[in-house]
């Protein structure tokens, strides 16, 4: 084997990305990080965060051979964004600690304000960026998830429909967060319905079959290749130092960038709900975009929809019980008036999304239109917080107005799409008795 073969390895690029973590391991079992400053800390943090991503995606891609594809997707969204869930349990369990208190209640806005950002980041920058990357990738190399067509921005990337699945559920999620700001907070109620709903979801996909699949190459393909006796140990061991490093950098990183920001001007709350946010969905980004360079376009939406249904489920739902932790009893966990819409807000910007993804299809057109709303929605409310301009309406007014938009144009979709719709929820029971049955046969044969 000649030096440009072991170059090329599989292995080699495995040593790299953990290579990439080392400084920051180094530093932080060093106590070196509390020296550095932001920018250094930024750049170590990021670095790890970087390789954590790539070890995290070829774990996933390697797990493909033993388990349901969707299971092993739901497994890396939920490593890729539990910095997120960290960041939210803090804010929760200060808000629970000193409740009661002006500390306190400005700890449960930041903990719905940081949720809404990064669920709006994931649909805004996430759905609406990767399936431009896609689309502009298939231009150089085919992919067989790009449909090009006539017309204005009409070309598209094409769904595989098996992930109606997490569609139906993230629907499902939707509409009930829409009542949350009803019941004055995030409450038991809210709780057991949405952690509910992922529990079932998950139910539903672990019984499903492993897939004969997408032919791996690389890292992926070569770890397949061992007996399942070793594969298996590798998988685990990839999942859990890449959830170990993207938990232990992921908050230097997204605490760095907020510091930053702040010396450039950018208010500290305006920081939280948005740059910590996409600091912390970060890993997911990475992975997806480097499943979509892999020309796996639908494995990367796959990951972005999960993440985007455990966050919208899960997130929400186990706050409350975080909060009540601290609290020391059970207590709805309390938000304001500005939160509440917030929280419409991200649910008007999911049912738009869903509308979009319905008939299994993402257009360029459409994807500029997400990117364009979400972007437009956070300059005119970055200005407003800044007093850089007059204008006509308060913050609040400006979030009440974006969700009627959302609503409006996700509406108008869904009627014209009514009959994708019904098939979506087709394929989400016919799915839901095929897990179901399998369940009834396993009893049996005990």
């Amino acid at each position: 084997m000649g030096v440009s073969d072991r170059l090329r390895h599989p292995l080699v690029a495995v040593a790299g990305a953990v290579l990439l973590t080392v400084p920051w391991v180094a530093s932080a079992l060093g106590g070196l990080v509390e020296g550095y400053g932001e920018g250094t800390t930024v750049l170590l943090a990021g670095l790890a965060v970087l390789g954590a991503s790539f070890l995290l995606a070829w774990g996933a891609e390697t797990a493909e051979k033993d388990v349901p594809r969707a299971f092993a997707i739901a497994v890396l969204a939920v490593l890729a964004v539990a910095p997120e869930y960290a960041v939210d349990a803090l804010y929760a369990f200060n808000a629970g600690q000193f409740a009661g208190t002006p500390r306190g209640a400005e700890a449960a806005n930041l903990a719905v304000a940081n949720m809404t950002g990064a669920n709006r980041i994931l649909i805004g920058l996430g759905w609406s960026g990767i399936a431009l990357f896609t689309i502009f990738r298939a231009g150089s190399d085919d992919d067989a998830a790009v449909e090009k067509r006539p017309g204005f921005l009409a070309s598209r990337v094409n769904l595989d429909p098996d992930i109606s699945t997490e569609i139906a559920f993230l629907f499902l999620a939707t509409m009930w967060a829409f009542l949350v700001p009803l019941g004055g907070g995030i409450d038991a109620l809210d709780m057991f319905v949405l952690v509910g709903l992922y529990i079932l979801y998950i139910l539903i996909i672990l019984k499903g079959d492993v897939e004969a699949g997408e032919e791996h190459v690389g890292v992926p393909a070569y770890f397949q290749k061992k007996r399942r006796g070793v594969r298996v140990p590798i998988v685990l061991a990839l999942f859990a130092y890449s959830g170990l490093m993207i938990f232990w950098a992921v908050e230097p990183f997204a605490h760095g960038l907020e510091v930053l920001g702040q010396d450039f001007g950018i208010p500290a709350f305006f920081m939280i709900q948005w740059i910590a946010p996409l600091a912390s969905e970060s890993p997911e980004l990475i992975v997806v975009a480097y499943l979509v360079n892999k020309a796996r376009s639908t494995a990367g939406f796959n990951a972005l929809i999960s993440s985007k249904l455990n966050q919208w489920t899960l997130l929400i739902g186990t706050l409350v019980v975080v909060y009540s932790i601290a609290l020391g009893r059970y207590g709805t966990l309390p938000f304001d008036q500005k939160q509440a819409a917030e929280i419409w807000i991200t649910a008007a910007q999911s049912f738009f999304a869903i509308a979009v993804l319905v008939n299994f299809n993402i257009s360029i057109r459409e994807a500029l239109v997400l990117l364009v709303l979400f972007s437009t929605q956070v300059f005119l409310e970055f200005l407003i917080v800044r007093d850089v301009v007059a204008l006509p309406l308060s913050s609040y007014e400006l979030l009440i107005a974006f969700t009627v938009i959302y609503l409006a144009i996700g509406a108008g979709l869904l009627v014209a799409r009514r009959q994708a719709l019904t098939v979506l929820f087709g394929r989400l029971a016919t799915t839901a008795r095929s897990a179901l049955g399998t369940t009834e046969v396993a009893r049996t044969s005990d």
